[in-house]
């Protein structure tokens, strides 16, 4: 198995959710101890993840990246994601990576009770004042949606920008414009056939000549009980289809159950699942361990120290 970076990712769905400071740099601290490249956090209702990162900078100083996977843009304005996401990088010494998305409809009007309009056009002009206050440069931009004239001053690297993309459109804007996207549930067939076609799209058309990232999400779980393992795989896998774009997107993988994403059984076919991934074109794996029960999840964590150290 080859991927350019091999990532793991802690929160929301998988029984990982992070509620302290202490569960973060734990988190990151068995990342740093395994030989992982990079960390993430996702951003659920727990400790909010770009905040944490920065909070347990200075334990985890051999992750050579760290990121959030990803932080919603509805409830936000870009000055505010902008200040803190430099404050992290200044913590972080340039190691920080911005994993964005515009939310969901269900998170946008039931949890914050906001109007879920043109997020596209709302995506577009958020990036547009954000890219330049994440490069330490002045954002002056008027928008329908959003507009913002603001400079910050704080003492950073600028931020990369990975994108939560899965319509035509907002793939292509990733490619084009951004240093790429960050994906949940897509399988290998879907990055091949559906993901990266529009993002190379997207790169040709702004006459990029460097390659986006697609960062790949995968669930994995070593153990015996694949009855028991594939409960908690159908749970998790509800709530992505309950999100019309990752439906749709899961239509291409071409599975009658979208819990066969995750990767159950033993060690070798964990592996040999990841391999499809890098096959299929993912230039990062992040990996996330959902195991149904205490003896299977210390099992997989061990399996992926020693693979490895």
């Amino acid at each position: 198995m080859t991927n350019d970076r091999f990532g793991i990712r802690w929160g929301l769905a998988g029984g990982t959710a992070l509620a302290s400071i202490n569960e973060a740099r734990e988190a990151a601290r068995f990342a740093e101890e395994a030989g992982f490249d990079s960390f993430w956090i996702s951003h659920a209702m727990g400790v909010d993840s770009i905040a944490a990162l920065a909070c347990i900078a200075n334990d985890i100083g051999k992750i050579s990246e760290v990121g959030t996977s990803v932080v919603p843009l509805y409830g936000r304005h870009p000055v505010g994601l902008a200040q803190l996401s430099r404050t992290a990088q200044n913590a972080l010494g340039g190691r920080f990576t911005l994993g964005i998305g515009a939310a969901s409809r269900r998170h946008a009007e039931e949890v914050l009770g906001l109007t879920w309009d043109k997020p596209f056009s709302y995506t577009q002009q958020f990036i547009a004042a954000l890219e330049p206050l994440l490069a330490g440069a002045r954002a002056d931009t008027d928008g329908d949606q959003i507009s913002v004239h603001a400079e910050l001053g704080i003492e950073a690297a600028p931020t990369p920008i990975l994108l939560a993309a899965l319509g035509p459109r907002m793939l292509r804007f990733a490619g084009g414009r951004l240093q790429g996207t960050t994906l949940g549930q897509c399988g290998p067939r879907t990055i091949s056939s559906y993901i990266l076609p529009h993002l190379r799209a997207g790169a040709e058309a702004a006459g990029r000549s460097d390659v986006p990232r697609v960062m790949a999400l995968v669930r994995i779980c070593v153990t015996d009980d694949i009855a028991g393992a594939k409960v908690l795989a159908r749970e998790i896998a509800a709530q992505y289809q309950a999100n019309p774009s990752y439906a749709n997107a899961t239509k291409h993988e071409g599975l009658d159950d979208a819990s066969d994403l995750h990767l159950i059984g033993s060690w070798q076919q964990v592996l040999d699942g990841l391999a499809a991934y890098a096959k299929a074109g993912a230039t990062d794996l992040r990996i996330q361990v959902a195991a149904h029960d205490n003896a299977s999840e210390e099992r997989t964590y061990g399996f992926l120290a020693d693979y490895l150290s």
